[in-house]
């Protein structure tokens, strides 16, 4: 006796059809898994045999062949479970043929109940281009799986629910895609009304969450960098639906989305600790997964206390803030997860802290500042386009009466800015200043004499690379589009240049 059931497994963030085949023959009774299962996959025997016989089914006592096709993708997880127990009743006709229609992912428990499981979304977002009748669930995964336009998408919290509902009796639980709400929910608990002073740093992280660009702040202990940093994602513009598929993708491989919602909803932020190893930040690993940095894909990635982290681990960011993404190799496939984030970070001016802090003396030799600013190496400091200085605030601007503005006025400044850089960029598959190539930076940030004049003797002075001269020119761009003028002015351009902080060695 043969049956077939259709489920999914994952290759990076995709998807790949996996054909579940299953033999019973005469002969002594033997369970084999054959078609490269991991070792989870190979326990699910047990699970399989429980799970059948205390739903009320026999256990065939044959000889049982597993066959996972095709055999050259690795196969792990116990996702497996419900599509391996629903060939074997497929194939002792207690359950129709029709089960083969279906893709189906989850995991059994001893008793038949079914177990949430990862990567649920990545196999929906398949299923389009699959021919299939739709896909079964666990119950806990349907609002996940909910958020994908035409796929049917049934859910189910026990074994025999399904076997039941494919012999005619009580239907298992639908829902309908359904978007995205038009407000994507925020995080309503911080907010930059609660920061007093510091008004040039919130103006800083403004240009950087309208254009996309990446912050590096520094400044003496308690002067309010972290708490600046968290309030960032309060200002960036909302998640269209597309990106909020793209980020729901890949917090669904790690097992990290929201049940509650089965869609992130808001920007991610990540906030790494710095003893974090590369494989941890980038991804990695024997089998690779995605890292902090593909977590952070359209949102933002803070690195706190920057010097501590390892110098290997930083210079790995290199690659993934040029390019948007970061591609793994390994002996036996090389895998690319999206990693399109904002860096901020933040760091103190010296070992101990206090160096130019007026009410701190400073006991750092010059020795040990030069070592500590030489963790970040310049090919890093290049990438980063604001350097922002976050001096302490004096105790007149924390008790003062005038109210700071709110995040929600800062965020619709924002909002046009990126408005007008997707009008500009529009076909280009673009969305941010920061995005922009050589190309788009000669047609888009174009000077007249005097900004041009400018920049060049900034450059011969400073001895600025080619990739700050660009990164000037993209941050005085978004300058002009907050100001809401088509043309970058000379007090853009002026405004950017001093962003370039590392560059002067005033930090």
């Amino acid at each position: 006796m043969l049956a077939k059931v259709l489920t999914g497994a994952l290759v990076g963030i995709d998807a790949v059809p996996v054909e579940v085949e299953v033999d019973i023959a005469q002969g002594l009774p033997q369970f084999a898994t054959v078609g490269l299962a991991e070792g989870a996959v190979k326990e699910s025997k047990d699970r399989i045999k429980s799970a059948i016989q205390n739903s009320g089914y026999n256990f065939p006592n044959r000889r049982i062949t597993i066959n996972l096709a095709p055999a050259d993708i690795r196969k792990d997880g116990a996702a497996f479970d419900l599509p391996m127990a629903l060939g074997l009743l497929s194939a002792t006709e207690v359950i129709p043929e029709e089960i083969q229609r279906w893709v189906v992912m989850g995991e059994l428990s001893l008793d038949g109940r079914i177990k949430p499981v990862k990567g649920i979304l990545p196999v929906v977002m398949a299923l389009r281009h699959w021919d299939v009748a739709g896909i079964i669930v666990p119950l806990e995964n349907l609002q996940e799986a909910q958020v994908v336009a035409g796929v049917e998408v049934r859910g189910a919290s026990h074994l025999s629910q399904i076997v039941e509902a494919f012999n005619g009796g009580d239907s298992l639980a639908e829902v309908t895609s359904a978007p995205l709400p038009v407000k994507i929910d925020q995080n309503l608990q911080e907010d930059f009304a609660d920061v007093r002073g510091q008004e040039h740093v919130k103006r800083a992280l403004e240009i950087a969450a309208a254009g996309g660009h990446n912050a590096l702040m520094a400044g003496s202990p308690g002067s309010g960098k972290t708490m600046l940093a968290r309030r960032l994602p309060t200002i960036l513009p909302q998640l269209s639906f597309d990106e909020a598929l793209d980020t729901t993708r890949i917090h669904s491989i790690v097992g990290l989305l929201p049940s509650e919602t089965g869609v992130m909803r808001c920007r991610p932020f990540r906030s790494p600790h710095h003893s974090i190893s590369d494989a941890g930040l980038i991804g990695g690993g024997t089998h690779p997964r995605p890292g902090e940095v593909s977590l952070s894909h359209n949102g933002v990635l803070f690195l706190d206390e920057l010097p501590e982290f390892k110098k290997n681990v930083l210079e790995m960011l290199r690659q993934p803030l040029e390019d948007g993404q970061v591609t793994i190799s390994r002996a036996m496939s090389s895998l690319t997860f999206p990693a399109d984030f904002m860096l901020v970070a933040a760091m103190n001016p010296c070992p101990c802290g206090y160096q130019g802090d007026n009410q701190h003396l400073c006991t750092c030799t010059p020795l040990a500042i030069q070592r500590y600013r030489n963790k970040l190496s310049g090919p890093l400091l290049d990438r980063i386009d604001l350097h922002v200085q976050v001096p302490r605030v004096p105790h007149k601007d924390l008790t003062t009466a005038e109210e700071p503005e709110s995040s929600a006025a800062i965020r619709d400044r924002v909002e046009q800015a990126r408005q007008k850089q997707r009008n500009r960029l529009k076909g280009k598959g673009l969305y941010t200043n920061a995005q922009m190539g050589t190309r788009q930076v000669r047609e888009h940030c174009r000077l007249n004499a005097d900004g041009q004049t400018l920049l060049e003797t900034v450059s011969d002075k400073l001895g600025l690379s080619a990739r700050s001269y660009t990164r000037i020119l993209k941050l005085a761009r978004t300058i002009a589009d907050l100001a809401e003028v088509e043309k970058i002015e000379k007090s853009h351009l002026m405004e950017a240049i001093q962003y370039r902080g590392m560059d002067r060695k005033l930090l």
